[in-house]
Parts: C-alpha cells; structure tokens; sequence
C-alpha cells in the first residue's frame, strides 16, 4: 500500500505493510530488525502504540476515519510504553525521519492506495 500526503504532495511510505488480524497489530514492528527506507505499518482500528521489543525508534502517525492526521510523535523509542491521540481509529508506524523530511503535521489529508 502506498501512503500519500495529499495536503503536501508528499510521499510517506512507497510499501506499506497492512495489519489485517489481532495478532498481526498486537505484534506489530516488535521483533524486526530495521523499517527500511519507504515501507511502514498501517494498524487500522487501533488509536494507539507501544514500542516494547523494538530495535529502532519509529515515526508514528495517528489518523481519523477521514484520513485527517490527528497526532505525531517523531522518532519513539524503543521500549516506551504508549503513544496515541484522541479520535485515531488508524495508526501509521514508519521510519524515524519520515514526519520531517515530509513536513507531515496535524490536519494533513493522507491517501492510501492499494
């Protein structure tokens, strides 16, 4: 899936990955090695994260059911035990840099594709 920031014509994630089941958001990023450059997580249903079992921090996007981001958090580290944002029903987890380097803030519109 690809991730588009609509308000800044920007990209966030050229290959991300889906969290379809329970497990497949409960177990998230924990365990991996590294988020290379361009991929990312989306947890849908799921208003916040927790970065326990993780090797390297992360960006973290919160977005409503519009597609409307309603919090960030740059650069999480890991083994930090919550983040989220009021009205998120879609979490994004991408590499740490990816909120700056795109100049991603609160109230952008994100696009996904298929």
């Amino acid at each position: 899936m690809r991730i588009i920031n609509a308000s800044r014509g920007t990209t966030l994630a050229e290959q991300a990955n889906v969290a379809r089941t329970f497990w497949s958001r409960f177990r998230g990023l924990m365990g991996c090695r590294e988020l290379p450059t361009g991929c990312g997580l989306v947890l849908n249903r799921t208003g916040s994260v927790h970065t326990f079992w993780m090797r390297f921090p992360i960006d973290v996007i919160f977005v409503d059911r519009n597609n409307v981001v309603v919090g960030l958090r740059e650069a999480m580290l890991p083994n930090r035990p919550f983040a989220g944002a009021w009205k998120a029903t879609r979490t994004l987890e991408l590499p740490a840099g990816v909120i700056a380097l795109t100049g991603t803030k609160r109230g952008d519109q994100l696009r996904f594709e298929d």
